[in-house]
């Protein structure tokens, strides 16, 4: 059987971790995880500058090497097509594909205003104004998915890759009660109520609860 090994960093604080992590789960790969020192600069560049275009999350798969999440997303998605990463249908599996290269690569504001935090909980918390048309857009991609497909995923009954992308949102949604309609609240707790993510909550609950690098001036 091929070895496989998923590196990630922080489980509290990772976004990127937290979605190559949940692609592994969807496609059903035997893997282990190998956490990074949170002391090494690589990681914390991941966690502060949040960007996806360095090599954590980093899958190891025999001899084959995947970084940046969408790249082990199409990845696992050659591997493992059995695993329904993406919708069957073509018209689906474009939106799918659209809505989550949109979260791989904007929502920049989002990310620098309400960075993830599973331990927190903000329940006043103002969203500055460069975040919140960020906000609205994730609101308005949930809201057109989930009248399209019928939820409780964004595509339908099985989660995609989409949901993958937008699982650490949901947290931060959480985190900072930013305020949801019922069927996009519905849509939150149906992932945070997901399996694999209660996993990934309890690694997180577990770790140390302080990374001095990640304190965030609000």
């Amino acid at each position: 059987m091929t070895q496989a090994t998923l590196t990630i960093s922080s489980k509290n604080y990772s976004s990127w971790s937290l979605r190559g992590w949940l692609l592994c789960k969807m496609a059903g790969l035997d893997f282990a995880e190998s956490p990074v020192d949170l002391s090494d600069a690589g990681a914390r560049q991941e966690l502060l500058l949040l960007t996806p275009s360095v090599l954590v999350p980093r899958l190891t798969h025999g001899k084959v090497e995947v970084w940046d999440t969408l790249a082990i997303a199409e990845y696992l998605n050659e591997t493992f097509p059995k695993a329904g990463l993406y919708p069957v249908d073509k018209v689906a599996r474009a939106q799918c594909r659209s809505v989550s290269g949109e979260m791989h690569s904007g929502f920049y504001n989002l990310r620098s205003a309400l960075p993830m935090n599973l331990k927190a909980r903000h329940e006043k918390f103002k969203i500055f104004s460069g975040a919140r048309p960020d906000v609205e857009r994730v609101k308005a991609i949930w809201l057109e998915c989930l009248a399209t497909h019928g939820g409780p995923f964004l595509f339908g009954a099985a989660p995609t890759v989409a949901d993958a992308m937008y699982a650490p949102v949901c947290t931060r949604f959480r985190t900072y009660s930013v305020p949801l309609e019922t069927r996009l609240a519905a849509y939150v707790e149906t992932i945070l109520g997901w399996a694999p993510m209660q996993e990934w909550t309890e690694g997180a609950l577990a770790e140390p609860d302080e990374i001095v690098e990640l304190e965030v001036e609000f």
